[in-house]
């Protein structure tokens, strides 16, 4: 059976052309002398002629697409992401890593030398508050830009997460 399954596998080869040159010459070799080649040979090209040019496809019904669709729907369908996903262990993840950030941070700064030139004198005594004029941050035209732009994005957040589909806005229904 192995003999014969290796001999159609290199005719094939041979038919389609992507056997190497001394493959080519030693098979057409066998072809000419040998009948059993010779005889396999004829029934691979009378196969390979009825699937090339007697072979009609089937086309789908009309309702092939409906019928599908109908079987899909009868079985259970994976849930979303959502549904699956393990809240705490994001919120858990998302804890870790701002720890580590606030322990960073907190390392960072005692880390500085706060004086700088070495006369032990602070640096927030360096500051003279009383040359800082604060009123004019807060009065200007690009901070009072800036709260509108906020405010609107904070309507617009609000308007998405009033929108989500799935969410109930009656008064006392239970999900």
């Amino acid at each position: 059976m192995n003999r014969q399954q290796n001999m159609e596998e290199r005719l094939w080869e041979y038919m389609d052309g992507v056997c190497s040159a001394e493959d080519r010459l030693f098979i057409e070799q066998l072809i000419a002398t040998n009948q059993e080649w010779k005889t396999k040979y004829q029934e691979l090209l009378e196969l390979q002629d009825l699937m090339a040019h007697h072979l009609e496809l089937d086309e789908p019904s009309m309702r092939f697409t409906q019928n599908v669709m109908e079987a899909i729907g009868k079985h259970h369908i994976a849930p979303a992401a959502k549904s699956y996903i393990n809240k705490r262990v994001v919120w858990g993840i998302a804890g870790f890593f701002m720890i580590s950030i606030v322990c960073f941070l907190i390392v960072g700064i005692t880390q500085v030398n706060w004086s700088g030139d070495g006369t032990g004198s602070s640096f927030l005594n360096k500051i003279n508050f009383d040359k800082i004029d604060v009123s004019k941050f807060f009065n200007s035209t690009y901070a009072g830009i800036f709260m509108m732009v906020n405010v609107v994005l904070g309507l617009m957040l609000l308007d998405m997460y009033l929108r989500r589909p799935g969410r109930r806005h009656e008064v006392g229904s239970k999900k």
